[in-house]
């Protein structure tokens, strides 16, 4: 069958396997901040970590051969990044927003420098299941096409919502996000919770990292991200620090970010480009609303900077 034959179902099948791809760096990152706001701290240096995850996850893909190497290797420069993010937010009188916003400038300086030297070499590629593949429209094969890391997203993301409502740890950090007091009189440390949270989420942030470098764009730039770290931020916010309403925003913030290309594909070649910029009027929009001091931020955990 030729590309032609199904005329504009290829719009919507465009913006399916578009969101799919898009929305994995939103999906792993805005869980990764959950996490950490969910124990009252708020990470605004993720795209710092989700651009130092991508350069060390290709990297280290690309000298070990090994996709998975690298995802992991992301994953342990995202964590230590969240830990000395933690650790200097346990100092008195320290505004985690502005260490964020410095954790930030200097994920990305630090991945530009080193990342320099890998910007033309060859990594392998993480792999990808072809659900599609009963298919013999190229365009449903494409949309269709998804990769391992998507599905981990999506099973992280029921277990965290299962996990914060029924495990120990999952009300641990519940109780140390809405109030520091009752977790001290509970014998809790509310910094070290807040510490390994933040560690945490930088974990995850780095595999979203990896993600973008290893599959979608596939390749390693300094211009990878396009700032998908701060907007996952807004998404968490816009989820309501629920991990399932976490999923469906990134959904639609990969839709949203698919759009452009889809219209793009069946031939609309004057102001397609504007709707590159859906993600960006997506995200302004979410602060101005979520923002306004007459709306309350329902789920939102007391000791969170936002809400004081």
């Amino acid at each position: 069958m030729m590309e032609s034959d199904i005329g504009l179902w290829s719009v919507p099948l465009a913006i399916l396997g578009g969101a799919i791809r898009v929305s994995t760096p939103f999906l792993f990152v805005s869980l990764g901040e959950t996490i950490t706001e969910r124990s009252g701290r708020i990470n605004l240096g993720l795209e710092g970590t989700l651009v130092f995850g991508a350069m060390t996850g290709y990297a280290v893909a690309f000298m070990s051969g090994s996709p998975w190497v690298g995802v992991l290797a992301a994953a342990a420069a995202g964590s230590v990044f969240g830990l000395f993010h933690g650790w200097i937010c346990k100092f008195p009188r320290v505004n985690d927003i502005a260490i964020g916003i410095a954790m930030m400038l200097f994920g990305v300086g630090l991945a530009f420098f080193f990342g320099k030297a890998f910007i033309q070499p060859a990594a392998p590629d993480l792999p990808a299941i072809p659900f599609g593949a009963w298919s013999d429209i190229p365009q449903v094969q494409a949309a269709l096409n998804v990769n391992v890391l998507f599905l981990i997203g999506i099973a992280l993301a029921v277990f965290l919502w299962w996990a914060f409502r029924n495990t120990r740890l999952g009300l641990i950090i519940r109780v140390v996000g809405d109030s520091s007091d009752s977790a001290r009189a509970m014998g809790l440390d509310p910094d070290r919770v807040r510490l390994l949270s933040t560690a945490a989420g930088g974990a995850l942030a780095g595999i979203g990292g990896a993600y973008l470098s290893l599959y979608y764009p596939g390749s390693w730039n300094e211009g990878i991200s396009s700032g998908q770290g701060l907007m996952a931020v807004a998404l968490v916010i816009f989820a309501r620090w629920n991990p399932l309403g976490c999923f469906a925003a990134a959904l639609l913030f990969g839709g949203a970010g698919a759009l452009g290309p889809a219209l793009q594909s069946v031939g609309v070649t004057e102001g397609y480009y504007l709707f590159y910029a859906a993600p960006y009027v997506l995200t302004l929009g979410i602060m101005i609303a979520t923002s306004s001091p007459g709306r309350s931020l329902a789920g939102a955990p007391g000791e969170l900077s936002i809400t004081k």
